[in-house]
């Protein structure tokens, strides 16, 4: 239940930077939050596919520029080839899943002529490197045992853009699971939320946000998602207050 003295900050929790190979090469750190500055967003998520190697940049970039808080996240393929918005509270939680999800995850090398670049970049918002295996292909674990560690670990696992026909967990599974761990799911920006509830009864027991899954600048939401919180801060406290109200708290 919302408290009269809650704020209400504007949240894009769903971006993908350069590093993602179905993003723009535009999509560097420092653009994103630079447009996310423009757009008067107060948090953002760097949410790359099964990685989190351009989060720290963001962070520190954003840190320097007085920009939007910025959440560590990645946007994790199951097994299932289900996608799970995962959200962390810090980059050592960040990072520790991401070792889970690269130990777990099927190797193919990345052919960037087909499938895109896939580039790190550092505080300075400059090109350092290039990740060779191919981000796009999935865990060995499933959607509910992905969840388990992404709840044990601290953070907050959101099934992504239920609404879609391609890796969503609705249109793969039919419905989400009564023992799913989290409270909370995402839609994307052209769905309407009301089809789903009334097709879809269960899924009213979900609190729900829209993200813009954005892999290109014009992308990133504008004007944002409102979320409220009991406070706000663009510090390590506003990430565990907003990782706290997506848990459920």
């Amino acid at each position: 239940m919302n408290n009269s003295s809650d704020i209400s900050v504007r949240c894009d929790l769903h971006i993908h930077s350069s590093l993602s190979p179905c993003s723009d090469d535009e999509m560097t750190p420092g653009n994103i939050v630079g447009m996310a500055m423009l757009n008067k967003l107060d948090i953002i998520a760097i949410t790359d596919h099964q990685s989190c190697g351009n989060c720290d940049a963001a962070i520190k970039i954003s840190e320097a520029m007085g920009g939007p808080l910025v959440i560590p996240g990645m946007e994790a393929a199951s097994a299932e080839e289900i996608h799970l918005l995962c959200l962390f509270p810090d980059l050592d939680k960040a990072f520790a899943f991401q070792t889970i999800i690269h130990d777990t995850q099927i190797k193919k090398a990345n052919r960037p002529e087909i499938f895109g670049n896939q580039s790190y970049y550092n505080d300075q918002d400059e090109y350092v490197g290039t990740e060779d295996q191919l981000l796009l292909m999935p865990s060995s674990l499933s959607c509910d045992e992905l969840a388990d560690r992404v709840f044990a670990l601290g953070g907050v696992c959101l099934p992504a853009h239920i609404d879609r026909e391609a890796n969503s967990m609705l249109t793969t599974l039919g419905s989400i699971p009564e023992d799913y761990p989290g409270g909370w799911i995402e839609f994307s920006k052209h769905a309407k939320p009301e089809y789903y509830f009334d097709n879809y009864p269960d899924l009213r027991r979900f609190r729900w946000l829209v993200d813009s899954d954005a892999h290109r600048l014009e992308d990133i939401a504008d004007p944002g998602w409102p979320i409220r919180l009991p406070g706000f801060c663009r510090d390590q406290r506003g990430r565990q207050l907003l990782i706290d109200r997506l848990r459920g708290r």
